[in-house]
């Protein structure tokens, strides 16, 4: 058998790390699978016998020191007569397989108990639009929503028994929770698992099935929720409160998303924790100075204008912005706008004329 270089195969260098090996596996695994549009079983074979060597300390030990050549019929990567296409797997340690396989196809190696697969079944999150204020989204605010949704069967508490009966094991399962069917693959046999449909994972069924939500654990239910916005949000953020999605028998309850629609506020346009409003003043304010009321989302404030200012000109509000910069707030910032008189008197006329005010 010519020397084969497992490093290159997988795409690492010969310093790579155990993850880095397994990264490189999994995502070449996962693109040369057989079973996948545009696999390629020799490709994948290849991989496998590159992964099966440098993830084993003992074998990766051996090839750096004498090449692929180290295992010509006496690992468990040897041509022989099992296996698929003459390849002998029958001394790999297919546990990693397992659970490398199970999460990029669906399929594991079914050491895992039934106790531990049941926290893994999650009720589906649900998403609702809420309409804020531009003050509501600025300084947060508290909000009763309604919503139906599956909940918990307050009479069996997600059991799917009838009070006072109990439950038995499952008979399709065994008490498992998942019903198990093996698949072969270019790696071996691998165990296929899917939720028993009869006791819906949990393992175990009701003597007598609840006479509220007939066994199913939960019901559908109109209900009234109290969720805290939280100061700063802003148009299209989305806000979780957690256990208020979907419940389901046997498994944990989904997630509440919130997304967030913001009204606009004709004084107001926000840009991150910063706020800009804009104020016209009069020619005589701008040439003279003066002191005018400014409308904040906090109320309304003095601003200084100086003698001389000119049109467009900003001036910064510290701390008048939305709450939640580096645990403090952001700045408003008011544009100047000067505006030149259209009519004017004939007296008005002689006094600017007067003064003759020209760019020097």
């Amino acid at each position: 058998m010519s020397s084969k270089d497992y490093y290159k195969i997988l795409g690492v260098e010969r310093q790579a790390s155990q993850d880095e090996i397994k990264k490189a596996f999994r995502k070449l695994a996962h693109k040369y699978h057989p079973d996948k549009s545009g696999g390629d079983a020799e490709q994948f074979k290849e991989i496998g016998e590159a992964y099966g060597v440098l993830s084993d300390p003992e074998k990766r030990r051996k090839y750096d020191q004498f090449g692929s050549a180290a295992f010509d019929g006496s690992s468990g990567f040897a041509h022989g007569s099992s296996g698929f296409g003459g390849f002998d797997f029958s001394h790999v340690d297919f546990g990693d397989f397992g659970d490398l396989f199970g999460d990029l196809f669906g399929f594991g190696s079914g050491r895992r108990s039934a106790r531990s697969r049941q926290t893994e079944f999650r009720g589906r999150d649900i998403q609702i639009d809420l309409d804020l204020s531009f003050h509501e989204a600025i300084f947060g605010v508290e909000k009763e929503i309604e919503l139906t949704k599956s909940s918990v069967c307050e009479r069996c508490g997600a059991t799917g028994a009838e009070p006072g009966s109990g439950v038995i094991t499952c008979t399709d399962c065994g008490g498992q929770g998942v019903q198990v069917n093996i698949q072969r693959t270019i790696l071996g046999q691998f165990q296929t698992q899917r939720v028993c449909q009869t006791c819906a994972g949990s393992g175990e069924i009701p003597k007598k099935r609840c006479s509220t939500c007939l066994g199913v654990g939960v019901q559908q239910k109109r209900k009234k929720i109290s969720v805290q916005i939280p100061e700063g949000v802003d148009e299209g953020m989305l806000v979780r409160i957690r256990g208020e999605g979907e419940a389901i028998k046997s498994g944990t309850t989904g997630d509440l998303f919130i997304k967030i629609h913001v009204k606009s506020d004709h004084r107001f346009k926000r840009q991150g924790y910063d706020i800009f409003s804009e104020v016209s003043i009069g020619f005589t304010q701008a040439a003279l100075g003066d002191s005018i009321e400014i409308e904040t989302i906090d109320g309304v404030v003095e601003l200084k204008i100086p003698p001389g200012t000119q049109s467009e000109t900003s001036f910064r509000l510290r701390h008048k912005g939305v709450p939640g910069k580096h645990s403090s707030r952001g700045d408003q910032y008011v544009l100047i706008h000067v505006v030149t008189p259209k009519r004017l008197s004939r007296k008005e006329k002689e006094l600017l004329e007067a003064l003759n005010l020209r760019e020097k």
